[in-house]
């Protein structure tokens, strides 16, 4: 499996030393050397794994990664200078899954690297499809191709709904049920809502979600 790998890093001598390192060891990589610039990558692309530096221009390392998991559980490894104890637990809280401290070797880089990816791989167990959509209800991704789909809790649990249920008719009160719950009161077209917000989202290449009036909702592939 092609593993690619977004670097952020402002050094651009340390960024194209990773680079080379990286893909002559088989990954694909890309370079950001500002925060805005990574952050933005981050949205656009799905990653395998992230290295993220701490002392980057406009967006910092720390507060980066807050935001990085605003919309995505990939992991994340700090590389930075800064090795107090505080530093490495202010980036563990703030989402980062592993902490490297400057100058390393690259093969321990590697190492962690090896850990965090084999862990994040698509277990067939967790993973559900329809067409080009694909979802992991352990990590919780969405992708339309390689495109990472960012969703509510509510979009994702309803979406997983149909997935588990693919080419089965679930009636809205089913999915009400199901998905917000028995006692739920709230507005009563919660559901056509939250259906017209992922059809927007997961809809880019080809229909995936159908209405069958009278009856309910239903996922399942156009015939070619």
């Amino acid at each position: 499996m092609n593993f690619s790998v977004l670097i952020v890093e402002d050094e651009k001598q340390i960024a194209q030393i990773l680079k080379m390192e990286l893909e002559h060891e088989g990954f694909s990589t890309q370079v950001a050397n500002d925060g805005r610039v990574g952050l933005a990558l981050a949205r656009e692309q799905a990653f395998d794994i992230i290295l993220l530096d701490i002392m980057l221009p406009y967006i910092n390392g720390i507060d980066l990664c807050k935001r990085m998991r605003g919309f995505t559980t990939v992991p994340i490894i700090i590389l930075t200078a800064k090795g107090d104890v505080s530093d490495k637990v202010l980036a563990l809280d703030s989402g980062a899954n592993d902490y490297l401290v400057k100058p390393f070797a690259v093969e321990e880089l590697l190492a962690r690297m090896r850990v965090l990816t084999k862990k994040n791989i698509l277990n067939p167990g967790f993973l559900l499809t329809v067409g080009n959509l694909h979802m992991n209800t352990q990590t919780h991704q969405v992708l339309s191709g390689k495109l990472a789909i960012e969703l509510t809790k509510k979009e994702f649990d309803l979406l997983e709904q149909l997935l588990l249920n693919k080419g089965i008719v679930l009636s809205r009160d089913s999915l009400i049920q199901k998905v917000w719950g028995f006692d739920y009161c709230g507005a009563s077209n919660v559901v056509e809502v939250t259906i017209k917000n992922l059809r927007a989202k997961i809809e880019i290449e080809q229909k995936l979600i159908f209405t069958i009036r009278g009856y309910g909702y239903v996922v399942r592939e156009l015939l070619k």
